[in-house]
C-alpha cells in the first residue's frame, strides 16, 4: 500500500479524510480489563469539523489516541481506521508513524507538555517539516516565520528564536498550532485545546482554528466537554458516554432536538446567563467505571427516564431519528 497521499483541495469536501469503524479499545490493568471504547464509528470529510463531546472518562481522548496509533501499550485495539486511501490498522508502526507525521497534526490541552523548554520555538515548529518534507535548515527557518505569522504571533521574525517560557499561554498554544500545521496536514486533531486558557484566549484560539480550516480545507476533529465551543464550530457532533456514542448527527439537529437523555442532561447543565444567581444544573450520580460497565445502557443508573426495563440489561441499538441523526436508545420519542 502506497504511503503517498495527495494533498486535498479546499473545495473537495465530499472526500472522506478520516474514518473510524467499530473501534474498540480494551486496556489491561491490575484490576482486570477496562473497556475504554466500545464499537465507535464516525468519519470526517475535508473542510469539516467533527466534535466528540462528553464528560471526563467517556472515552473521547482514548478514541483519538487509538485511532491514530497512539494508544497505550497495554491497550488492545480492534476495528478499522482509514486515513484517506490508507488503512492505518493494516500498516506496521513505522509506516503508520510516517503517515501520521505527514498528514495528521495534533493540538493537545496543555501547550507546555507539547513544547520542549530548551529549544527555540522556531526549531520546534519545523522539526516535522524537515523530517517529512525534506526542508533544509534555512528553508525550515523561513517556514517557521511564515507559520508563526499565520497563527498570529506578532514580530514572528524576531520571536522565532524565543523559548516557550517567553510566551503567554495563549501564544504557546498558537505555537503548537503552527507545529501541527507545519506539514499542511489533511487532518487536524484538537484534544481539549482551550481548557487551560482564559475565556478571551479560548475564543481567539477557536476563531484561529476555524479561519485556518477555511483557508486550508483541513478536516478537524475537536475533542471537548465545552458544548458552547461545539455549537460555534462543529458541523457534526457525537456525544460519548461509557465508551460508546449515544447520539450523533448534524450539530443543529443534536442541539435543537436532543434525543438521548444524556445529551439533554449535558445541554441542561450548560451555564446560562439568563439563570444568573441560580444553582447550576448537575447530572446526578457518576459516570461508570470502564472496569465495570453495565450490560445494558451505561447511562441507565443516572437516567431520569428509564422508560424501558430492557435498558438495564440490553444494549439499545443506534436508531435513526432524522437525516444523519442517530441515537442509542429504546425510546427516542420519550422526553421525561
Amino acid at each position: 500500500m502506497s504511503e503517498q497521499i495527495s494533498r486535498l483541495d479546499a473545495g473537495t469536501s465530499e472526500k472522506t479524510v478520516f474514518s473510524v469503524e467499530d473501534l474498540t479499545v480494551t486496556v489491561g490493568t491490575r484490576r482486570g480489563p477496562a473497556r475504554a471504547v466500545a464499537g465507535v464509528s464516525w468519519q470526517v470529510r475535508a473542510g469539516e469539523t467533527f466534535a466528540l463531546v462528553g464528560e471526563s472518562g467517556s472515552g473521547k481522548s482514548m478514541t483519538l489516541l487509538a485511532a491514530t496509533g497512539l494508544a497505550p501499550r497495554a491497550a488492545t485495539v480492534t476495528g478499522r481506521v482509514r486515513l484517506l486511501d490508507s488503512e492505518l490498522t493494516a500498516l506496521p508502526d513505522d509506516r503508520r508513524r510516517k503517515l501520521r507525521g505527514r498528514h495528521v497534526g495534533f493540538v493537545f490541552q496543555d501547550p507546555m507538555t507539547s513544547l520542549n523548554p530548551v529549544l527555540p520555538v522556531g526549531r520546534q515548529v519545523t522539526e516535522a517539516a524537515e523530517e517529512h518534507l525534506g526542508l533544509t535548515r534555512r528553508a525550515a527557518r523561513d517556514r517557521a516565520v511564515e507559520l508563526l505569522e499565520l497563527v498570529g504571533i506578532p514580530s514572528a521574525a524576531q520571536r522565532v528564536d524565543a523559548f516557550p517560557h517567553q510566551f503567554s499561554g495563549g501564544m504557546r498554544q498558537r505555537v503548537v498550532i503552527a507545529m501541527a500545521l507545519a506539514c499542511e496536514p489533511d487532518l487536524l486533531i484538537a484534544d481539549e485545546p482551550t481548557t487551560a486558557l482564559d475565556v478571551t484566549t479560548q475564543a481567539q484560539i477557536v476563531e484561529l482554528v476555524a479561519d485556518l480550516q477555511q483557508r486550508l480545507g483541513t478536516a478537524v476533529v475537536w475533542v471537548t466537554h465545552d458544548l458552547g465551543v461545539v455549537a460555534g464550530i462543529a458541523d457534526t457532533v457525537a456525544v460519548m458516554y461509557g465508551g460508546r456514542i449515544v447520539e450523533q448527527g448534524p450539530v443543529d439537529a443534536v442541539f435543537d432536538t436532543p434525543t438521548h437523555p444524556y445529551t439533554r442532561a449535558l445541554l441542561a447543565a450548560r451555564p446560562d446567563p439568563a439563570r444568573r444567581g441560580e444553582d447550576l444544573v448537575a447530572i446526578p450520580g457518576a459516570p461508570p467505571s470502564p472496569l465495570d460497565l453495565p450490560p445494558g445502557c451505561a447511562f441507565w443508573p443516572r437516567c431520569p427516564v428509564r422508560a424501558d426495563p430492557r435498558c438495564e440489561h440490553e444494549l439499545p441499538p443506534l436508531t435513526p431519528v432524522g437525516p444523519g441523526h442517530t441515537v442509542r436508545t429504546f425510546y427516542p420519542g420519550e422526553t421525561s
